[in-house]
């Protein structure tokens, strides 16, 4: 189906307005066709795409923050003078526009041009291996073209579909209304463009750091100056009976996803295993399928780990109200064919099974590297390993974070993609510590879900706003101090307290 026209938004910015129309020092207007948002910063005013470039989120509803814009949904963040996005999830820049100022008027008409990619320096190192085509190795791999690195660039990954934006594989694509080819982060044009070689379904086998070189299933060798291990996580597979046949599934890569999609087809009942977050979302999808679902886990409330008890009642209420039934207190103790036998005593028929039960990290490798671990693979404020030149991102990445005073381990989406950027830039001898404040976020049906911080545990939880009314800004606290915000529909607020955490600030 076409998309409807839209008409564009505010004034027409070629035409010029005036300084006396911006409110909050934001103006969201047009140049033709195209929506500009004008953003007033200390005396001076920058022109931008209105729209961030991740999922579309409408950056007159963010947060300017020094000459930079954050966006509301996601906490992507773009240069305003430059238009770079400087903080996933958003990988592609935005266009900066020329600003013209007349009488006190405000005239845009023309793009400007793309700033020039930075040179390294000849000492820089020629050889760069990626192990790992997820989240972080990809946002590594991109960061270090984007910055002007001219050497080689490998990326070797397990898996057989070049890095996707695994989001989308438990929300909208699982659920149908995102078209596969919003799938891959890039186009497959990208990496030979780009230089940059990436194999797939390699999988490495060891690693020499003498010889610094990687090892691979087949014997090969391949030298590296530089290594980043982002091998990521994998699904926890039950040790249940029965787990192992063809129509139980786990949720991980694409071709998990089209195996679910391509199971649902035909299916009428679907059992999902956990009421972790992304059994939860591929609860959400499946109904949005016509599929009777029922959510199988051994808590009393979903996600009450994470997000406390109220918040915990809240999402059970959701998919509940989306017809969703949950099993709680309970767990399959074996499957029998399509019969899922519970510790309850009784059984559940189901045409399909999805087991979202967590993942856990991928250290084989590092560990017979002999690199130190800790619940993880230990790095430093650098993301540098035990090992002198060997880097860590993701998933495996346990690092000092400033923020809880704790070493920690998150198995964040945007966390690994920001650990990537750094550790890229990294290996090429910036020196930067990591010190992103995590960020996640969770969609069921039409309710978003934004977490910033980190709280394992926590002593009391301060709620502003009505959960229940989906307009609510939860502050995790420990000893008085807060760990981590969640909210719903609060989306500027979510990122001012992000923005706080970073400063060191009272949230």
């Amino acid at each position: 189906m076409a998309e409807e026209s839209k008409a564009p938004a505010g004034p027409d910015l070629a035409q010029g307005v005036a300084l006396s129309a911006f409110e909050n020092d934001m103006l969201l207007g047009h140049v033709g066709d195209d929506d500009v948002l004008l953003v007033r910063r200390d005396g001076q005013i920058f022109a931008i795409d209105a729209y961030c470039s991740h999922y579309h989120g409408p950056l007159a509803e963010g947060l300017v923050v020094g000459d930079s814009i954050r966006c509301p949904w996601h906490h992507a963040c773009f240069d305003l003078r430059s238009g770079a996005a400087s903080r996933p999830p958003a990988l592609s820049p935005l266009s900066v526009w020329q600003v013209e100022q007349d009488g006190g008027r405000v005239v845009v008409r023309t793009r400007q041009q793309p700033q020039a990619a930075t040179s390294w320096p000849p000492d820089a190192p020629q050889r760069i291996v990626i192990v790992g085509g997820g989240a972080a190795g990809f946002a590594a791999a991109e960061m270090l073209r984007r910055e002007g690195f001219a050497g080689e660039v490998t990326m070797l990954s397990s898996d057989a579909a070049p890095p996707v934006d695994r989001p989308n594989l438990s929300k909208d694509y699982l659920a149908g209304s995102a078209p596969e080819e919003w799938v891959p982060l890039r186009p497959d044009d990208f990496y030979p463009e780009t230089k940059i070689d990436l194999r797939l379904g390699t999988e490495v086998t060891a690693i020499d750091g003498t010889a610094r070189h990687v090892v691979l299933a087949d014997g090969k060798a391949v030298g590296y100056d530089r290594l980043l291990l982002a091998t990521g996580a994998e699904p926890v597979r039950l040790p249940i009976p029965g787990a192992d046949q063809v129509h139980v599934h786990t949720l991980r890569t694409l071709a998990d996803s089209r195996a679910i999609i391509a199971a649902a087809a035909t299916a009428r009942r679907a059992i999902v295993i956990g009421a972790s977050f992304i059994g939860l979302e591929t609860a959400a999808s499946l109904r949005a399928r016509n599929l009777e679902v029922h959510v199988v886990a051994p808590e009393a409330r979903p996600m009450e780990r994470i997000l406390g008890p109220d918040m915990g009642d809240f999402v059970r209420a959701l998919h509940e109200e989306h017809g969703v039934i949950f099993h709680l207190g309970d767990a399959v103790s074996a499957i029998e064919g399509h019969r899922a036998s519970l510790k309850s005593g009784g059984t559940l028929d189901a045409d399909l099974f999805v087991l979202g039960v967590g993942v856990r990290p991928r250290l084989k490798l590092a560990e017979q590297a002999g690199l130190a671990l800790d619940r993880g693979v230990a790095v430093n404020a650098e993301l540098e390993t035990s090992a002198s030149g060997i880097y860590a991102a993701g998933d495996i990445a346990r690092w000092p974070d400033r923020h809880s005073n704790e070493s920690i381990r998150v198995e964040h989406w945007v966390v690994a993609q920001r650990q990537g950027q750094t550790a890229a830039r990294n290996m090429l001898g910036r020196h930067e510590a990591f010190d992103a404040v995590p960020f996640f976020w969770s969609q069921h049906y039409d309710v978003p879900i934004n977490y910033v911080g980190h709280a394992e545990s926590w002593d009391e939880i301060a709620v502003d706003g009505d959960i229940k009314a989906r307009d609510c800004l939860l502050r995790y606290k420990r000893k008085g101090r807060v760990l981590a915000v969640a909210s719903i529909y609060r989306d500027l607020d979510n990122l001012r307290a992000e923005l706080a955490m970073e400063r060191g600030e009272t949230v």
